[in-house]
């Protein structure tokens, strides 16, 4: 009977305005069997610091977050604080 903890990361979705959505799998296994799993979800917004990201989730933001991208969403949240 031996217990494993996994995490993965399971899905990684880009919004239309470059938000990053990615979420995290905790998986229990006994002898192979899933005992239970959890999960955990994250969002980025377009320029934001990925430090301590995973890696397969900053190599999407770095394709996705092109300096337009970044600029957009920046103009589209000063419209709605009313900047």
């Amino acid at each position: 009977m031996a217990l494993t903890k996994t995490t993965s990361i399971d899905q990684i979705t880009v919004t239309e305005n470059g938000i990053v959505l990615y979420r995290e799998a905790t998986r229990v296994m006994e002898d192979g069997n899933e005992l239970s799993k959890t999960y955990h979800r994250t969002s980025l917004t377009p320029g934001q610091d990925l430090t301590g990201q995973p890696a397969s989730v900053v190599a999407i933001c770095n394709v996705a977050w092109t300096a337009e991208v970044i600029t957009a969403y920046q103009a589209a949240l000063a419209a709605q604080q009313g900047v």
